[in-house]
C-alpha cells in the first residue's frame, strides 16, 4: 500500500490511475464494437416494492414451428431492442441479452416479439409473448429462467415458446458493487485496502470540488479503528450511502460524461454500464422506437433514407414521417401505427400545402364525399368479404380476434367486420359503480388537455378552431369555454364502436353537415386545415350529476359517411354503455367538459404535452369529478 509522501509517488499513482482508466475506455470501445456487453453479478432476489433497480433480460432462444431464420425484439418503455438474426432452424439460439432500467411508476411490461426474416419485404411477425419484469422481483435468481408460449398477434393461438431469463438487482446492493468496482483501481498495490492518498486520487478523479474538500471527512468516517487505512468494503457501504445523501461524482471516470446528478439512479446505472467487463453473451442493440422499426433490415433503411422520413415522437411527426408512433397506457411501450406509404404521401400534398387546401376548394372536397359514399356502398357488398382477411394480415399484430363476438366466418361484407362487436368482458370499465369517474370512450389513440389553450399549443393547428365552431350553433358554447379537451383518434384497425365516457341524461344531438377531411394527425397537426371544425359531425349534449354538461362530438372522415348512434335523446345512459358506431374508415370523438370540471389522469396530460398520442381502450380511466376532491377537502 503506497504512503503518498512524495510528489512523484503521487504522480506516479495518478498515471497507474489514468493507466486504469484508459484501459476501461479502450474496453468499453471494444464493447461497442463487437456488440458483446457486460453481466451483471446476480444479487439475492429484491421485494416487489422495490420499484427501482437494474434488470439483466437474457433471450435465451425459442421453439417455433417451422424452420426460418429469425429475430427477437423486446420493447420496454420508449426503447427497444433486438438479437441478431439466427441460422435457419426451428429452434433458433441468441444468448442475447440488455440490461433494463426500472424505476418507481415506471413501465414493468416487456414484450417480446419474434419475426421470420425476408430479404426483400418487410420482416413478418409470428409471435409475442408479454412479461412482467416485476413477476421475477420474488423468484431466486436460480429459478430465474422460464418459458413462455409465442402467441399469435390475430388469433392469440401458441405458435412456439421462447425461453428466457431474468434478474433483478436492487439499487443499494449495484452501488455497492460499483463502489467496490472504482475504489480497486486505487488499490495499487492490490492488497484490498487503501490509504488516504489513494483514496484523494480517486475523489480528485469524480470531478466534485466539494467532496474533494470533505474527502477528509469522509475517510475519517470510514476509518472507525483510526489506523490510518480502511478495507474496499468499508468505503464501498461508505460511498455508496454517501451518493444516495449528497452525490460526489459529478463526471464519470470511465468516460468523462457529465452526470445528471437530479437522477442518481440513473447516473449509477451509466457508470456501472461503463465499468462492465461482460459475461460473454450477445448484447442486444438498441437505438429504436418500435419493435416494428427494429425489425426492419437494410431494406426498410434504404425506403426511409429514399422518403426522408424518420422515427420520432412529438409535434407534427405525423407530418414528416410515414411511421405514427404513440405510447401503449397499459405496457407504457411505444408502438407503431401502419399507414400505406401512397397515402401519406397524397395527405402531405393535400393537407400540409397551400396549393393542396386551395384544390379543397375548388371541388376536392365534392370529390371527397363522392368517394367516400362510392366506397360506403362497395364495403358494403358481399364482394367485400374478400377483403378481410388481407386486412387482417396488414395489421396483423393490432388486431385480436379472440375478443371478437362473432367468428370471421359470420361477417358477410367488410362493413360488417369493421363494425364489429366484442365479447362482454373484453372492456373492463374502471371504477364502475363510481359516477364520478369518467372513463375513455373508445378504443383509440387519445389527447388529453386540461384546457382547449393547450390543445392548440400541443396538438391542432387549425388555425380557426374554436369550441363555437366544433359545437355549432345550435348549441350553447359558454359553460364549454375554456374547458378540458379530449381527442379519442379510432384508426383503421380499431374497434369502432364508441361507448359513453360518463353517466347521465342525453339531452340531444345535433347534427351539423360538412367536410370529410381525414382525422389523420397529418392533417390534425397542419395550420392550413380546420379538421374538427370543418367536418361531418354529431354534437350529443350529456347532462350529469358529477361533471355538469360533457359534450360529445363524433366526427366522420374520409370514408366515414355515417355515423351512427344507437341511444335516443332523453335516455339515461350508464358510463361505457355503447353509444354509436363509425362505418368504414378512420374517424374520431371529442369530449368537451366545462371548465374546472374533470381532473384529467396526469400520465395522459404529460404525453399530451409531448404532443405523443397515448393508446387506449374502451372503459380505462380518463379522469375524476373535480367535485370529489372538493368533497374530500371539506371532510
Amino acid at each position: 500500500m503506497g504512503n503518498g509522501n512524495s510528489r512523484e509517488a503521487k504522480e506516479s499513482r495518478r498515471s497507474k490511475l489514468r493507466q486504469k482508466l484508459q484501459k476501461f475506455r479502450i474496453h468499453r470501445r471494444h464493447l461497442r464494437c463487437s456488440r458483446n456487453s457486460a453481466g451483471m453479478v446476480i444479487q439475492r432476489a429484491v421485494s416487489a416494492e422495490d420499484f427501482s433497480g437494474i434488470a439483466l433480460l437474457t433471450l435465451i432462444g425459442a421453439d417455433m414451428k417451422f424452420k426460418d431464420k429469425w429475430l427477437a425484439c423486446v420493447s420496454f418503455g420508449e426503447q427497444t431492442f433486438r438479437t441478431e438474426i439466427s441460422d435457419t432452424t426451428e429452434k433458433p439460439i441468441w444468448n442475447s441479452e440488455k440490461k433494463l432500467l426500472l424505476e418507481k411508476n415506471g413501465p414493468s411490461l416487456a414484450r417480446v416479439s419474434v419475426f421470420e426474416t425476408n430479404r426483400l419485404s418487410r420482416n413478418k411477425i409470428i409471435g409475442y409473448c408479454e412479461l412482467d419484469i416485476f413477476d421475477f422481483v420474488v423468484q431466486e435468481p436460480e429459478s430465474a429462467c422460464k418459458s413462455f408460449d409465442l402467441l399469435d398477434p390475430t388469433s392469440s393461438n401458441v405458435v412456439g415458446t421462447i425461453f428466457l431469463s431474468c434478474a433483478i438487482e436492487d439499487p443499494v446492493e449495484t452501488e455497492k458493487r460499483f463502489a467496490k468496482r472504482i475504489l480497486s483501481i486505487v488499490d495499487y498495490n492490490e492488497d484490498g485496502q487503501l490509504s488516504f492518498s489513494e483514496f484523494s486520487d480517486l475523489i480528485k478523479a469524480f470531478g466534485n470540488l466539494v467532496a474533494a474538500n470533505k474527502k477528509e471527512e469522509l475517510f475519517k468516517a470510514a476509518d472507525l479503528n483510526g489506523d490510518g487505512v480502511v478495507t474496499i468494503d468499508e468505503l464501498a457501504a461508505l460511498l455508496a450511502l454517501q451518493q444516495e445523501q449528497e452525490p460526489i461524482i459529478n463526471n464519470c471516470p470511465v468516460c468523462g460524461e457529465a452526470l445528471q446528478l437530479s437522477d442518481k439512479l440513473n447516473a449509477m446505472i451509466h457508470m456501472t454500464l461503463c465499468f462492465d467487463e461482460g459475461t460473454g453473451n450477445q448484447v442486444m442493440t438498441g437505438g429504436f422506437l418500435t419493435d416494428r422499426q427494429a425489425s426492419y433490415g437494410w431494406m426498410f433503411k434504404l425506403s426511409e433514407w429514399t422518403h426522408l422520413s424518420t422515427y420520432d415522437v412529438g409535434l407534427n411527426t405525423g407530418s414528416s414521417a410515414s411511421y405514427i408512433v404513440v405510447i401503449d397506457r397499459k405496457s407504457k411501450r411505444l408502438v407503431e401505427e401502419l399507414i400505406d406509404s401512397k397515402i401519406v404521401l397524397s395527405m402531405r400534398a393535400i393537407y400540409q400545402s397551400k396549393i393542396g387546401l386551395r384544390l379543397m376548394d375548388q371541388g376536392a372536397k365534392e370529390i371527397l364525399q363522392r368517394l367516400s359514399e362510392k366506397q360506403g356502398k362497395k364495403m358494403s357488398s358481399v364482394e367485400s368479404a374478400q377483403k378481410i382477411p388481407r386486412f387482417l394480415e396488414f395489421f396483423k399484430d393490432q388486431i385480436n380476434m379472440a375478443e371478437v363476438k362473432y367468428p370471421l366466418q359470420h361477417f358477410k361484407t367488410f362493413n360488417e367486420f369493421f363494425i364489429r362487436e366484442l365479447k362482454p368482458g373484453a372492456r373492463p370499465i374502471a371504477c364502475m359503480n363510481r359516477d364520478d369517474v369518467a372513463v375513455c370512450a373508445a378504443d383509440c389513440r387519445l389527447m388529453a388537455f386540461q384546457s382547449v389553450e393547450d390543445s392548440t399549443r400541443f396538438w391542432i393547428k387549425g388555425k380557426k378552431f374554436s369550441i363555437r365552431g366544433l359545437l355549432g350553433k345550435s348549441v350553447n358554447p359558454n359553460a364549454f369555454l375554456d374547458g378540458s379537451l379530449v381527442i379519442f383518434r379510432l384508426a383503421p384497425q380499431d374497434y369502432h364502436r364508441f361507448h359513453v365516457p360518463v353517466s347521465g341524461v342525453i339531452e340531444k344531438f345535433v347534427d351539423l353537415s360538412g367536410s370529410l377531411y381525414t382525422v389523420n394527425p397529418i392533417a390534425v397537426n397542419s395550420k392550413y386545415c380546420n379538421v374538427f371544425t370543418e367536418n361531418k359531425r354529431t354534437v350529443a349534449i350529456i347532462s350529469t350529476a358529477e361533471f355538469g354538461k360533457v359534450a360529445f362530438v363524433a366526427i366522420g372522415a374520409t370514408m366515414v359517411g355515417s355515423i351512427n348512434f344507437v341511444r335516443k335523446e332523453g335516455e339515461h345512459v350508464k358510463k361505457g354503455d355503447e353509444l354509436g358506431y363509425f362505418s368504414f374508415g378512420g374517424s374520431t370523438v371529442i369530449c368537451v367538459f366545462e371548465k374546472d370540471s374533470i381532473r384529467i389522469d396526469e400520465d395522459l396530460l404529460v404525453n399530451s404535452g409531448r404532443s405523443l398520442e397515448t393508446l387506449v381502450r374502451v372503459g380505462m380511466q380518463l379522469g375524476v369529478s373535480t367535485r370529489t376532491f372538493a368533497r374530500s377537502t371539506l371532510t
